[in-house]
């Protein structure tokens, strides 16, 4: 069985990450055999070998007219699909400049079908999302386990079409925190993670943390533009075979935050459990208990990754009464997943979809878009989400099918 791991310790743009794939041994005359189907004027994909802090790497460039145009994504979606590629390129392709679209909209507060794609909507970025889907297909890993370390985001400020932000941009944040995706810590001042190369990598990613136990087959290493003095502007993927031992689920090492709070009126709660998976909680959940002198309770439990101990720690103090926390190592198993965006009654509803030994066992639209749609229609949830697992159905047979 093929897994892979991205290494995405120094950062990662979309040039970088197809670049990558195309060092581990993706077919660069099929990816442009590919790229030439979809309707792009004036594109060429340049490839040349170079070095990086000293490191030999491969580096893509993407030769594309420059456009004031402003796309909305049904219009990249239309672009992709009328290349007629493999199933399997096209979803990952689209679901990639789906998650675009939800990060910007969050960010601006409009709907996802609003967002006017500046940056990631050039045509280098299709070249960089569409070519990544075609290489990834090419090595098996649209159907691989991938597994991504924590992402480096950088720091300092990077000009942008809304003018000066701070790194990371709100749409790499909104992009990786949506995803739960852990940030590596990096002393750069600059840019390193994109907001094209966040959304490959959450959209990519069937976990997140150091590479597994494999056998390392090939290794490819992408380089950005840019040579800084202080690191190696790369990226690596490495792709490798697992042992037919290795469980077919992911395993994270966790810290249990738990807490027992007496005295805090109960109509917060809800807000607080929302604030402490905010500040970083993989999960948050309260239970009912007879505390201290007979007085009715609730243990509070947060399950966290170890880097973000301190931010959960903090909100817990800041949005409870309590004084302390107690901390124990846990591990938790969980399946790979992916979501994807479905269509119904005029909303747009993500799906997550869990699989264990490559066939998909669990299926469950998120409840605030199923809420939305009933909204705005007046129908029942439970009818809206029997429609949405139902309109999947074909697509998870086919899924099964394949693996």
């Amino acid at each position: 069985m093929s897994i892979a791991w991205i290494d995405a310790g120094n950062g990662c743009a979309g040039d970088m990450l197809l670049a990558a794939l195309v060092d581990a041994g993706a077919d660069l005359g099929a990816i442009r055999a590919g790229l030439s189907r979809i309707p792009l004027q004036g594109v060429h994909l340049q490839d040349s070998v170079v070095r990086r802090h000293g490191l030999r790497a491969r580096h893509m460039s993407v030769q594309a007219p420059a456009t004031s145009h402003a796309r909305h994504l049904p219009e990249i979606v239309e672009q992709i699909t009328a290349g007629a590629l493999p199933e399997a390129v096209e979803r990952f392709a689209v679901a990639v400049f789906q998650r675009l679209a939800h990060a910007e909209a969050h960010v601006h507060g409009v709907d996802p079908a609003e967002v006017h794609f500046h940056e990631v909507g050039a045509q280098d970025a299709v070249v960089d999302v569409v070519g990544c889907a075609i290489a990834l297909d090419l090595l098996g890993l649209l159907d691989a386990t991938v597994t991504v370390s924590p992402i480096a985001v950088g720091g300092g400020t990077v000009t942008a079409e809304h003018g000066r932000l701070t790194v990371p941009p709100p749409a790499v944040l909104a992009l990786l925190s949506a995803a739960r995706a852990p940030v590596a810590a990096h002393p750069a001042a600059r840019e390193l993670c994109t907001p094209t190369g966040a959304a490959l990598l959450v959209t990519l990613a069937d976990g997140y943390g150091p590479m597994p136990a494999c056998t390392p087959v090939t290794v490819g290493i992408g380089a950005g533009t840019a040579d800084p003095p202080g690191h190696a502007n790369i990226v690596r993927v490495v792709i490798g075979q697992s042992s037919s031992a290795t469980p077919t689920w992911v395993s994270t090492d966790l810290v249990t935050l738990e807490t027992t709070v007496d005295d805090l009126d109960p109509r917060l709660w809800p807000d607080v459990l929302a604030a402490l998976r905010k500040a970083g909680g993989a999960d948050a959940w309260c239970a009912p208990i007879t505390a201290h002198k007979g007085r009715p309770g609730m243990l509070l439990t947060v399950l966290v990754a170890p880097d973000r101990v301190d931010g959960v720690c903090a909100a817990t103090f800041a949005h409870t009464s309590t004084l302390g926390v107690r901390l124990y190592p846990v591990q938790r198993r969980s399946l790979h997943r992916d979501s994807v965006s479905v269509q119904h009654d005029g909303g747009i509803v993500q799906v997550k979809r869990g699989y264990l030994d490559g066939a998909v066992v669990t299926v469950q639209p998120e409840y605030d878009d199923v809420k939305a749609v009933a909204e705005s229609t007046g129908r029942p949830l439970r009818q809206i989400i029997d429609e949405v697992r139902s309109a999947l159905t074909p697509s998870v047979a086919a899924d099964s099918a394949r693996s």
